[in-house]
């Protein structure tokens, strides 16, 4: 099993322009970068053209480091100071299903743990200290 901790940082529109100046300002090499545009289309859940350029998910290095980046979607609030989570990434589901079960007592779900099309397991929780944290589950859905 794998298991790591990663800052998130969520950017109200200029996540494309964070990457750009920790690329000159760190030394940063972009691993993955994709917009909203570039996610699979949901009929339910349309894109608004403004938003297609915005980040949806992006993760660059830092030394031996990944940091991990994304726009809010238009409409969403976004409030400095709140921006970093941490992301939890592991390779496996159950182990997900653990940490978010236990991050959620006496705290805040913002998403629930579900399969999405990225991550087998995946949600969002505010734990009772009021830290943010992602679970990621990587590999194939299952």
């Amino acid at each position: 099993m794998t298991l790591k901790l990663i800052p998130y940082l969520v950017m109200d529109g200029n996540a494309r322009e964070a990457i750009t100046f920790y690329q000159k300002a760190l030394n940063a090499e972009i691993l993955f970068s994709q917009s909203f545009g570039e996610m699979p289309e949901n009929p339910e859940f349309p894109i608004p053209e403004d938003a297609k350029e915005r980040v949806s998910h992006a993760t660059i290095k830092v030394g031996e480091t990944e940091l991990m980046l994304s726009d809010t979607f238009p409409g969403q609030p976004h409030t400095s100071g709140t921006q970093v989570t941490i992301c939890i990434s592991t390779d496996d589901a159950e182990k997900s299903r653990q940490m978010f079960n236990a991050l959620k007592q006496d705290g805040q779900v913002k998403m629930p743990l579900q399969e999405t099309f990225f991550s087998p397991a995946y949600g969002s929780v505010t734990d009772k200290f009021g830290v943010c944290f992602q679970i990621f589950t990587e590999g194939q859905h299952q």
